[in-house]
């Protein structure tokens, strides 16, 4: 069993990475089945000018790159934000065995929250999906971006 803890922390700092770069603070890594990181990203939709420029569409298209499949069956993929429908369905077509995340996201959450892409039954791939891990510290990240983010306009 993975350290949840472990992988949202490395999750946490591709995260500060972006909150660096001034981008929505949320970052992602993929762990194979032996724990190894395949695969990281963090949000670079400013940077690139691209909305799909999300931590975890960046994050898996690395960790397809690393291991030379298009399938992501027996990896892990962590990340500090709960994904929005656009990263759901890739997890879900890249058949991700399992999803960690931090902060629930109630306007935009697709593993639970506001839908739940992951693990609808209709479609060909359901991950495990654990949410909530180091919760608080994710969440304070974005609170502390978003208030910046004001405070300066």
């Amino acid at each position: 069993m993975m350290d949840f803890t472990y992988c949202m922390e490395l999750a946490f700092r591709e995260a500060v990475t972006a909150f660096e770069r001034k981008e929505v603070p949320v970052g992602a890594v993929v762990f194979d089945g032996s724990g190894h990181i395949i695969g990281r990203g963090y949000n670079q939709v400013e940077a690139l000018g691209d909305a799909t420029a999300h931590a975890e569409m960046i994050a898996l298209t690395s960790a397809m790159a690393t291991i030379g499949s298009k399938y992501l069956n027996d990896c892990t993929l962590a990340v500090t934000l709960e994904p929005c429908p656009m990263c759901a369905g890739a997890i879900v077509n890249a058949k991700v065995g399992r999803v960690i995340f931090g902060a629930y996201d109630p306007k935009m959450g697709a593993s639970g929250t506001v839908m739940n892409v992951t693990g609808c039954q209709q479609l060909n791939h359901q991950p495990q999906v654990f949410g909530g891990i180091m919760e608080n510290k994710c969440q304070n990240l974005l609170k502390d971006f978003f208030r910046d983010l004001r405070q300066k306009n």
